[in-house]
This record gives C-alpha cells, sequence and structure tokens, in this order.
C-alpha cells in the first residue's frame, strides 16, 4: 500500500514537471513573471494614491474649508471606493472581453493622473473647494477599479500551486501601499501647510506634495504598460486543460462549478473585514487628536510613525503566511489567524476606566470674565476632545495610548492573514474560468466597505463616541467568523497533485495533449 501511494505521488509529481514543460517555455514563465511583477507594482500604486491622503486629508479640508465638518471628510473619504464600485464591474468585464488587459490599464491610469493633479491644485480654487476635492477623490476611486484587473489577472496567470503565494504578494503590495501613504505623507510635512509655489503658480505644500507624486507614479506605470514591457500570458485555464484531459480551456473551465455559497460568505467576509479596518483608515488622525490632545501636525507624523510600524508587523506577516498554510489548512489560518485576532484587536480598542480625555475648548471662546478670545491654531486649550460638539467626550472614558497600540498590532497580524486567505481561498473556489466579473463583485465588496465604513464610522463616533463604534464593528466582525466556522469543510480545496493522483486511479491513465503555438 506504501508503495502504491510513494509511486502514485512520483508518478504526479513527473507528471506536474511535464505539464509545466508543456505549459510554458523557461522564457516565457520570465516574461510571465516580469508581467506579474508590473500587477503588483500597479496594485500598490492604486492603493497609495488612497492613502497618501488619509492621515492629513481632515486637516487639509479643515483648512480650506473651516465649516466641511468631519461628516464630510467621511464623504469625501467614502468618495474614491464609490468611483471604484460603479467602475469595478465596467472594469471586469472590459477585461473579459478584451484580448489583452493592456488597454483598461492605460485607460486608468491617465484617469489617475489627471485626478490627481486636480487634487494638488485645491489652494488656487476660490469657490465649493470641498466639492472640487470629492470630485478628484471619486475619480481617483475609478482609476482603482483596475484592481479588479489586478486579481482577476493573477489568478489568470498563475498554476494553483502559485496561487497563494502570489495572492500573498499582491495582498502585500496593496498593503504596502497603505503603509508607505502615511509615511510619505509624514515626509511631506517638513514643506509646512503653507509650501511653496512652483510653476505657473502651482502650490507645493505638505497637503499637495502626495497629489505630485501620485501623478509622477503613475505617469512611470505608463510606461511599465508599454507592449515591449508587459506581455500578458495566461496559464491558469490550459493547465486546468492538461489536468482533465479537456479539448479546450473553455471546457475545462466550464467542467468545475464552483461552490457559489461559499463564494458569497467570502465576498461578505471581505465586507466586515475591510469595513474594521477602515475605521482605522478614516478616523485614526481625528480620533488620536481627540483622545491624545495631538496637533494636527503631531497626529500626521505619529500616525504615519504607527502605521508604518504596524506595515513592518504586516510585511512579516506576509511571509508567515505561506509556511503557515503548510502547517494548518488555510480554512483555519483564515478563521483563527484572520477573523480571531482582529476581534481581540477590537475588544482592546473598546475604552475602560472613569477618565475621560482631556475637554478642547472652541477656536473662539468668551471666558467667564468676558474676555473674549481667538486661540492659535496649537494652542493647547483648542486640543483634545470637543465637548461642545460631542456631548460624549464628557462621559466616555479615554481611549488608553497603549490599548491603541496593542489593537493596531493585534489588527497588524489579522488584517494581512485574513485580507490574503479570502482571495487565495475565493480564486481557489472558482477554479481557472475567467475571473474579472466575479473579482468585480469581490472588489465591490470591499468598495462598499469603503463607502460605507468612513460615513457610518464617522457619524457614529461624532454622535455615539468610541466605546459605541468599537461595540458596533466587535459585533460585526463576529458574524462572519461564525458563518465561516459552519462553511469551514467546503472551503477547502484540492491540490492538483491530489487531483492528478485521483483521476489516474479513476481513469487509469494519464492526460497527454500538446498545446501548439497559437494556444500559447
Amino acid at each position: 500500500m506504501e508503495n502504491n501511494e510513494l509511486k502514485s505521488s512520483d508518478s504526479a509529481d513527473a507528471e506536474a514537471i511535464n505539464r509545466d514543460q508543456i505549459l510554458e517555455t523557461p522564457s516565457e514563465r520570465r516574461i510571465r513573471i516580469f508581467s506579474l511583477n508590473i500587477i503588483y507594482f500597479t496594485m500598490f500604486l492604486m492603493t497609495l494614491g488612497f492613502s497618501i491622503i488619509l492621515t492629513a486629508i481632515w486637516p487639509y479640508i479643515d483648512k480650506l474649508d473651516r465649516d466641511a465638518g468631519k461628516v464630510f471628510m467621511g464623504w469625501i473619504v467614502a468618495a474614491n471606493p464609490l468611483g471604484q464600485f460603479i467602475f469595478s464591474p465596467v472594469f471586469g468585464w472590459w477585461a473579459n472581453k478584451s484580448k489583452s488587459i493592456r488597454t483598461p490599464f492605460i485607460v486608468s491610469m491617465i484617469i489617475f493622473c489627471v485626478a490627481s493633479a486636480v487634487y494638488s491644485c485645491l489652494d488656487i480654487v476660490e469657490n465649493n473647494v470641498k466639492y472640487w476635492m470629492l470630485v478628484c477623490r471619486f475619480f481617483v476611486g475609478v482609476s482603482s477599479a483596475n484592481i479588479v484587473i489586478c486579481r482577476s489577472y493573477v489568478s489568470a496567470a498563475t498554476k494553483l500551486k502559485e496561487r497563494t503565494k502570489a495572492v500573498s504578494l499582491l495582498t502585500l503590495a496593496q498593503t504596502l501601499g497603505f503603509i508607505f501613504g502615511p509615511l510619505f505623507q509624514a515626509a511631506f510635512t517638513s514643506l509646512g501647510s503653507e509650501g511653496y509655489k512652483m510653476y505657473f503658480n502651482l502650490p507645493l505644500s505638505m497637503y499637495t506634495a502626495p497629489g505630485w507624486l501620485n501623478v509622477f507614479l503613475g505617469l512611470f506605470n505608463l510606461i511599465l504598460f508599454h507592449p515591449k514591457i508587459f506581455q500578458d500570458k495566461r496559464v491558469a485555464a490550459r493547465e486546468q486543460m492538461l489536468i482533465q484531459g479537456k479539448a479546450s480551456e473553455k471546457e475545462a473551465w466550464k467542467n468545475i462549478k464552483p461552490d457559489y455559497f461559499v463564494s458569497w460568505a467570502l465576498i461578505f467576509s471581505l465586507f466586515v473585514f475591510v469595513f474594521n479596518f477602515v475605521l482605522l483608515e478614516s478616523m485614526g488622525t481625528a480620533l488620536t487628536m481627540e483622545q491624545f490632545a495631538w496637533t494636527k501636525k503631531q497626529a500626521i507624523e505619529y500616525m504615519a510613525y504607527i502605521m508604518g510600524i504596524g506595515g513592518l508587523i504586516a510585511c512579516g506577516t506576509f511571509v508567515a503566511i505561506s509556511p503557515l498554510c503548510k502547517k494548518f489548512r488555510e480554512n483555519d489560518v483564515l478563521i483563527y489567524g484572520g477573523f480571531f485576532v482582529m476581534i481581540l484587536s477590537r475588544i482592546t480598542h473598546i475604552p475602560y476606566g472613569s477618565t475621560i480625555p482631556k475637554l478642547a475648548l472652541p477656536k473662539e471662546y468668551t471666558f467667564e470674565n468676558g474676555t473674549h478670545v481667538i486661540f492659535e491654531e496649537d494652542d493647547p486649550h483648542i486640543l483634545g476632545c470637543p465637548a461642545y460638539e460631542q456631548k460624549w467626550c464628557e462621559t466616555t472614558p479615554a481611549l488608553g495610548f497603549y490599548e491603541f497600540i496593542l489593537g493596531y498590532i493585534l489588527t497588524s497580524f489579522g488584517y494581512p492573514i485574513g485580507l490574503t486567505l479570502i482571495q487565495t481561498i475565493f480564486s481557489k473556489v472558482l477554479g481557472p474560468r475567467p475571473q474579472g466579473v466575479w473579482m468585480s463583485l469581490m472588489t465591490n465588496a470591499g468598495c462598499l466597505s469603503r463607502i460605507f465604513g468612513p460615513i457610518c464610522v464617522s457619524m457614529l463616533y461624532a454622535r455615539f463616541g468610541t466605546r459605541i463604534t468599537m461595540l458596533f464593528t466587535l459585533i460585526i466582525m463576529i458574524i462572519p467568523m461564525v458563518w465561516l466556522l459552519f462553511l469551514k469543510d467546503r472551503m477547502l480545496i484540492e491540490d492538483f497533485k491530489d487531483k492528478t493522483i485521483e483521476m489516474e486511479e479513476r481513469n487509469g491513465l494519464k492526460p497527454n495533449i500538446q498545446i501548439n503555438d497559437n494556444d500559447r
């Protein structure tokens, strides 16, 4: 029995080597891997375009229009994912129908560069500045709808044994975009809020420099999609065709029926997962300014450092995902390493004790003796929790600094694990079929969470405070974890080696299909 198993395993390994040689030549593989690296950079840039303004968006809109308020800030943050949400199905359909994904990427990069340039010129806009900012962020979101093409292409351009690593790298690129965005923003604080004037009187300040960086990187990314540099190479469907012994790729992927119930459970799980992360994305700066009495500049700098350290932890976590999934089942790592750790993070962020945060005075204040004062921007009197706007400041306990840091560290462990494995398992559940439309649904789940997340979180925080906000995010995190626990066994996808052995035992033969150059 043991000898038969060893023979079957050796036979499967030999079959895998033969299959790899049929699928592509070594030079074709090098081109495919290089093109995948361009996709990873594109994912990095799209998330960078979203995150680079997050820590400064509140002080920037407050500088341009003091009447905008936190709720409108929530709408500005939500405008980016709203644009992505509306246009993700369009880009997904376009990618499925197009012979190459190059054209959709080029169009999206042009939109990205133009919208980022306009955002950097808001200082010279005289009227309706907050609405111009809203429109700019919306079109940056439209350009980032190409994320759906990134995800579907990675699924189509990798073999199943490469899939977990490839999706991990894609998610790592996405996470690095979230990390470097605040770090770049912190580096630009030396320019000051007024900054300098460039050619044609264009402003360069700590608020506008991130937009100009986006323009520069966007133009560089455009060059990378030149036909001589990026080449569309897809192998997933052809690999499945070889495994099943089918005559065509379409026949091969149609032979595999995805588990739709599991697919929708994973889509909902991503929605909740990103919704929870948006809390720190959109409200981190405002929350720390009010809970810890930081100035605007301190909040931008300190949050950048905190997010940078969290990013380093996330990078280490990405490295550990593949070894963890070899030692434990992917579904267990997702549920306990992703969801359970994020639940612990939310528990840590619920404020306890009886000490309330430092209360802030309004910028214009009249003392009891009749003295009327207009405080300077960073005067200690106006730093802290504004009880004159938010009554809960007087009764809700302050969030401890160390509790905030611990919760952020736990998020830095749990978020990359959950985000990576949700997408990895989702891709495997779908099989080798064209995934543009399905990946647009997955992307739209993330978009919806980034649309409603900032709005819901900012409204909850402004009206009810930290405790209710954290309890709400905790409850909605528990729901998908329980759902996935019931579907745990249905999320397991066999490796091709196991399928090959099973096929040989069932059919008594090995697939032996050659692919000519035209098919490649």
